[in-house]
């Protein structure tokens, strides 16, 4: 496939399934063997790196309104009724800090999954029965605003974070919104509280992945490196593509969510992924991908 294409392609899939409650990795990864695509080379490691960075930069965009009036309010709130630890933005970097941690010393563990399509399968099979039991069973929120959330609440959804960092195909979206609604979130405030976290979580994961990949030193025998590296015009070009690519895809995808939510619940997406699991059983047992 050309270049330029593949990164298209890449692009938008990185843009569609980022925030999503469908996991991105799962889906690069399976566009990645429905194509016979190669990309365990130095340069293409990079890219699926540095893509996620377009996905990233359209939460701040899209959320510019609300991070300012966050920081204007800090640490009081809107209503008066904050402290240092219960403001949303205190909020968010505690729970930050409860996934941040415990991931990082599970490194290990992450990259043995990280190409495993067994389990992002059953990642994908069993977080889309969990969602749609959670979506099903928890409709009567106690907290409708991200303003309203206590310690407790995002402590337990940094925590539930956790499991998609250590298996992909779980999906950081569906595991943060689904333990916000069984925290007693409203799915609008679960799914603004996730996208939230996913700022702090997913920029220091992908900058500590890139760390890992081009620190000085590493050589290309060395674990996790994708040195040596050398990026051409050409490179460039496809990296800027799919930059801007994912970029677009997952701001239009981010404000469709948002609206979404508010009349629909997350039970399609739940049975997207039951589905995917499936076809995915089927295509594994019978040696297809």
């Amino acid at each position: 496939m050309n270049d330029f294409l593949l990164s298209i392609v890449l692009g938008i899939v990185e843009g569609l399934t980022e925030f999503l409650p469908v996991s991105s990795t799962g889906h690069l990864r399976i566009v990645e063997a429905l194509f016979g695509l190669h990309l365990d080379d130095s340069f293409w490691k990079m890219y699926t790196i540095v893509i996620q960075l377009g996905a990233i930069l359209a939460l701040p965009v899209y959320f510019w309104n609300r991070i300012l009036k966050f920081l204007a309010t800090f640490p009081k709130g809107e209503r008066g009724d904050r402290n240092l630890l219960t403001h949303p933005l205190s909020l968010t970097i505690i729970a930050f800090v409860v996934t941040a941690l415990p991931a990082w010393a599970l490194t290990k563990v992450i990259g043995k999954n990280l190409e495993n399509l067994w389990v992002i399968t059953l990642a994908l099979l069993i977080g889309g029965i969990v969602m749609w039991i959670v979506d099903a069973t928890f409709t009567r929120p106690r907290v409708t605003h991200m303003e309203e959330m206590n310690l407790p609440q995002a402590i337990w959804i940094g925590a539930c974070q956790i499991l998609s960092a250590v298996f992909p195909g779980t999906s950081r979206s569906m595991s943060t919104i689904a333990a916000g609604q069984i925290a007693g979130l409203s799915r609008e405030a679960a799914l603004e509280f996730s996208f939230f976290l996913s700022m702090p979580t997913m920029t220091m994961a992908v900058l500590y992945d890139l760390y890992k990949t081009l620190k000085p030193g590493h050589d290309a025998l060395s674990e996790g490196s994708i040195a040596p590296l050398v990026m051409t015009g050409h490179g460039w070009t496809v990296l800027a593509i799919g930059f801007v690519v994912s970029f677009i895809v997952a701001l239009a995808v981010v404000a469709w969510f948002m609206h979404w939510v508010r009349k629909h619940g997350f039970t399609p997406f739940a049975i997207y992924r039951i589905v995917l699991g499936i076809v995915l059983v089927i295509l594994l047992t019978r040696g297809l991908i």
